[in-house]
């Protein structure tokens, strides 16, 4: 695990006397490097018994590794099977194809079976893990027809669980329709593995041994990958291989959107405006790409997606640090470049097709800029500053690009406007994260149409997707787990951190977003000292925020620098001193609750001193803090609004019966359903 068996055994102890989720890695390698059961037992407190059980497995592993894989003696490999060696991780030892160790096994009849757990205190009630452990199969299999669906895995900071919202719906469809519906997935506190969602759980790793050794216990009649979000699309292409059927959009579409060097030729093809990009497979060719395109960039690693290991790079050395130590770039490493769009408002779209129509389900503005990773930005229905000319351009591009990837299922969308001109950032044919959004916001399930279409219903035989008019507001906004994390900076950037999602629905938009951070754990004062300090580049759009609050009632606090442009201005407001000028400082008001509300953008390489203790000390002491201006605008809206007084609380099924026959708001837009000729 990444590259500890390369560690020498001085830097194995120096990382195991610090407890961490990579620990029982380094003790494997520490036992590999001769450290005794005793001496890992006195520095981690884990049981002996333990320590000598992975040692057990060490020591296996260095007497297969004396042999090759054409010698491998079959009972040493039945045996690496029966002890939990993977598929992959033998094929690593010997420097080999994961499917020659598959058919290795096979040959020698070793294939996974399957136990059941009772669920507690249910009658007839199970769900189903493989073992190799010598013994019989205890799962029965029905002769019905029969569909699995694959979940999104475990669940982490970072990843959201919105996919399993979708998974959901799809099995319920799945019964309704007449299959027995199969689900995998591995994360126990999802809706997705509650024993009565599916006909049966398989309680198993998203992996192409885990997940073939079911298909071929269970031999439906296909698989759906679309609706656990990324992590079964990246085993898609393996499965087809091994003769899977998979339903809805096809795994070549799903490649092909995935290929950022493909799709931007596509792109091309269409002429379709995207940020300048390039590919490096080197240093060298990175500095070179960067030249072209200029600062600041958008990298990341092309081996992970999703947003991990994004980074804004403003200048070259930034750029040689992230090529050489972030991601080691290399040619079979190589990373992504793209021209980072500074000041670009985004938008994204949930579309659902059937291969010929699209339907435009809704257009979403984010608050915050582009460079704020999609799931932790918050985002409006209906949008509220792209003009209908843009839309008009979102949706066609849109219908283009459903159609072109023969998408059968959902698509999720996501454009960024930069002076005055749409581009398109990604293309993803899967479920998103803002399905339950749009679906709760509109009054559509558009999961289980989804599912539908997958099952091969077309969008005409859905009357509700129809023209439909939002007189009402809807805001989602991220739910991050900094509260637990006080040590951690919670800045915003392009690798996701949040653990999900709220909305706020109200008439107005300062309403909603009111609900909204206040759903998400985060009240926003209504009167007191607002303390704003930010970053040289924001001080000229910080006025009208600092205005607006003043107007409200707030007194403003600030810093030297953000003071003296405020007061040159004509914003009366009271200079605090930072930690490092003395006291009584910034954290003294903090700490006894002068402080209410906290607008910090971050002041960025060029500061000599660190301001992150003002974010942090703002989540330790439950202060609303804005990291970007944007956000900032949004919530000074809302404050105004509530000021004037709050509504009475409506429900949802309340505001589907006003869209049917209230006349269409300035800026709401109305779904539209497209049929490509």
């Amino acid at each position: 695990a990444k590259g500890f068996a390369a560690l020498p055994l001085e830097s194995l102890r120096e990382r195991l006397a610090t407890p961490s989720s990579e620990r029982v890695f380094l003790m494997y390698e520490a036992l590999r490097k001769g450290m005794s059961v005793e001496e890992l037992y006195q520095m981690t407190h884990i049981g002996r018994w333990f320590i000598q059980q992975i040692q057990e497995l060490v020591l296996f592993e260095e007497k297969m590794k004396a042999s090759t894989w054409d010698k491998l003696p079959s009972a040493v490999l039945i045996q690496a099977k029966e002890w939990g060696f993977a598929d992959r991780y033998l094929a690593g030892l010997f420097g080999i194809k994961e499917s020659l160790v598959r058919q290795k096994r096979l040959t020698l009849g070793k294939k996974a079976r399957f136990e059941a757990v009772p669920v507690s205190g249910v009658e007839n009630a199970a769900y189903y893990y493989s073992t190799y452990s010598p013994g019989e199969d205890q799962v029965p299999v029905s002769d019905k027809k029969k569909i699995m669906i694959l979940g999104g895995g475990p669940n982490r900071i970072g990843q959201g669980i919105e996919f399993d919202y979708t998974c959901v719906h799809a099995a319920i469809v799945m019964r309704e329709q007449g299959f027995e519906s199969i689900m995998v997935n591995c994360n126990p506190e999802t809706v997705s593995t509650d024993y009565d969602t599916s006909n049966k759980l398989y309680f198993e790793p998203l992996t192409i041994e885990d997940v073939l050794a079911i298909y071929e216990k269970e031999k439906p009649i296909g698989m759906i990958v679309q609706f656990g979000g990324q992590t079964p699309l990246n085993i898609a292409r393996e499965l087809e291989e091994n003769g899977v059927k998979i339903l809805g959009t096809s795994v070549d579409s799903i490649a092909f959107a995935e290929d950022r060097e493909l799709f931007r030729k596509k792109m091309i093809e269409l002429g379709i405006a995207q940020p300048e990009s390039g590919t490096a497979r080197s240093l060298e060719e990175a500095l070179v790409i960067a030249k072209r395109i200029g600062y600041p960039l958008m990298v990341r690693p092309s081996f992970v997606l999703g947003g991990r290991g994004m980074e804004i790079i403003f200048n070259e050395d930034m750029l040689q640090t992230y090529a050489e130590k972030a991601i080691q770039v290399s040619p079979e490493y190589p990373m992504l470049i793209d021209r980072f769009l500074e000041n670009a408002v985004e938008a994204e779209v949930d579309a659902l097709c059937d291969g010929k129509d699209t339907f435009v389900a809704a257009v979403m503005e984010h608050i915050e800029y582009a460079g704020i990773h999609s799931g932790d930005s918050a985002c409006s229905i209906p949008v509220r500053t792209i003009p209908e000319k843009h839309l008009k351009t979102i949706e066609s591009i849109t219908e283009k690009i459903a159609h072109e990837l023969k998408v059968v299922g959902l698509i999720n969308i996501q454009y960024a406007i930069c002076d005055d001109k749409v581009y398109i950032l990604e293309a993803n044919p899967r479920a998103s994260r803002t399905v339950p959004y749009v679906s709760k916001l509109m009054g559509i399930p558009f999961a289980r149409i989804a599912t539908q279409l997958v099952l091969g219903k077309k969008i005409a035989d859905f009357p509700e997707l129809r023209h439909r008019s939002v007189p009402y507001v809807g805001v989602k906004e991220a739910v991050f787990p900094f509260n637990m994390f006080p040590e951690v900076d919670p800045l915003l950037g392009p690798e996701m951190r949040s653990t999900g999602e709220v909305m706020g629905l109200a008439d107005t938009f300062g309403l909603a977003f009111y609900k909204a951070q206040e759903a998400a754990g985060s009240r926003l004062p209504l009167k007191g000292n607002a303390l704003l300090t930010v970053a040289d580049k924001d001080k000229k759009a910080l006025l009208p925020i600092a205005r607006q609050l003043k107007a409200a009632g707030f007194n403003i606090l600030t810093t030297t620098g953000t003071g003296t442009v405020l007061s040159e201005n004509g914003v009366a407001n009271m200079i605090v001193k930072k930690i490092h000028e003395g006291r009584p400082n910034i954290s003294d008001m903090i700490k006894n609750k002068e402080i209410h509300l906290i607008v910090n953008t971050p002041v960025g390489l060029t500061s000599k001193y660190d301001d992150s203790y003002i974010r942090m000390m703002a989540i330790q002491h439950k202060i609303p803090y804005m990291t970007t201006l944007s956000a900032a605008v949004a919530a000074v809206e809302a404050i105004k609004e509530v000021q004037r007084g709050l509504p009475l609380p409506k429900s949802l099924q309340n505001y589907y019966k006003e869209s049917v026959t209230a006349p269409q708001p300035k800026g709401a837009r109305h779904p539209k359903t497209v049929t490509q000729t």
